[in-house]
Formats: structure tokens, C-alpha cells, sequence
């Protein structure tokens, strides 16, 4: 147990009983009111947002971490086998544990995968852009090519991504694995 003090924006402390990220931490001295701190988190487990108002006084469980890259290999199940990249052990991880970034997986992509201290799956981070090929998509039209509009194209990994009219099937394009916004065409 550490104070609320000692807590910065990016610690993983154990609230409710799951772990939570801090994303906001702010000290407030309301006139004659006690100190508090405004703490903005995400739940690690449901991705839940929470907004939270700790005493200043106040005691909170901090997590240790352990963040290792990792190495995708194949689907098992309802899992996701990953290597460690040094060790070359191989591990499950859930679906759960990478979250909606799970349609940008693809064979081969590292990933960051945080451990708690006790040897549990906190999170896994895919790379902010990946790319990937455009499997399906319309053809665009002589008329389409000089509008600004954009269509649905399937991906390798099977996810349905935006793009441009441009964009024909086998394009390789970027894509932002936060958002699963099309950033730009790498390749034909």
C-alpha cells in the first residue's frame, strides 16, 4: 500500500478489487475543504472508464508491472498464442486481454504484453500502426476516383476498414490500431 501521493498518471493501482490504469490524477484544494486528489482511470479487465475522488490522506494497492515483448503465432480457440521473443516460451492469451484492437492481429505482429506482479495477463499492446492488405473491396469507377468519399474494404485479418475510392484489392494500406482509422496507402 502506497499513499494517493505517490500515484502518477500511467501507475496500475488495484481498485474494487481489478486492476485500473491511471490516465488523470489531479490535486485539488477546495477554499476551505479537505485536500482530494480527481483521479480519471480504465478498468484493465472491462475497459470501463471510472472517475474517482481519493482523499488526500488516502492509501491505495499499487501493481507492479512487468511489460515483455511477445510475438503472435496462431489462434487457439478463443486465444491467441504468443512466444516471447528472448525465451521463445509460448503463452495463451485470452481475447479479452487485447480488446477491440483483436481484428488488427496478424501473423508475426510483436506485441507488448504487461504482466502483473502475481504473473497475470494485465493487457496486451498492439503497435499503434500496422499494415495489412486489403482483400476485398469494390472497384472504384472513373467517377469515384475524383470524389473525396470512401468505402468499406475487408482486410486481411478480416476486419472491415474505411478507405479511400482509391483503393483496390490487394493495396497493402496503415492503419491506426487504437482507432481502425485507414491512415495511408503503403503499396499498390
Amino acid at each position: 500500500m502506497t499513499s494517493i501521493s505517490n500515484v502518477s498518471k500511467g501507475s496500475i493501482i488495484r481498485f474494487k478489487g481489478e486492476p485500473h490504469i491511471i490516465e488523470s490524477l489531479v490535486h485539488r484544494t477546495p477554499g476551505n475543504l479537505r485536500a482530494f486528489y480527481q483521479a480519471g482511470m480504465r478498468n484493465l479487465k472491462s475497459g470501463r472508464n471510472v472517475e474517482y475522488r481519493f482523499s488526500a490522506t488516502e492509501s491505495v494497492d499499487l501493481i507492479v508491472t512487468e511489460r515483455k515483448e511477445y510475438q503472435y503465432l496462431y489462434p487457439d480457440g478463443k486465444d491467441f498464442v504468443m512466444m516471447d521473443t528472448e525465451t521463445f516460451d509460448q503463452i495463451n492469451v485470452p481475447e479479452e486481454a487485447i480488446g477491440a484492437a483483436v481484428r488488427f492481429i496478424k501473423d508475426g505482429l510483436n506485441v507488448f504484453i504487461l504482466f502483473s506482479d502475481d504473473g497475470t495477463i494485465l493487457s496486451v499492446e498492439l503497435p499503434t500502426f500496422v499494415e495489412v492488405e486489403v482483400v476485398e473491396t469494390s472497384p472504384a469507377t472513373k467517377d469515384d476516383r475524383a470524389t473525396s468519399g470512401t468505402k468499406p474494404a475487408t482486410i486481411e485479418t478480416g476486419a472491415e476498414v474505411s478507405v479511400p475510392m482509391f483503393i483496390q484489392t490487394g493495396s497493402i494500406i496503415r492503419v491506426d490500431t487504437r482507432s481502425g482509422e485507414y491512415i495511408e496507402r503503403v503499396k499498390k
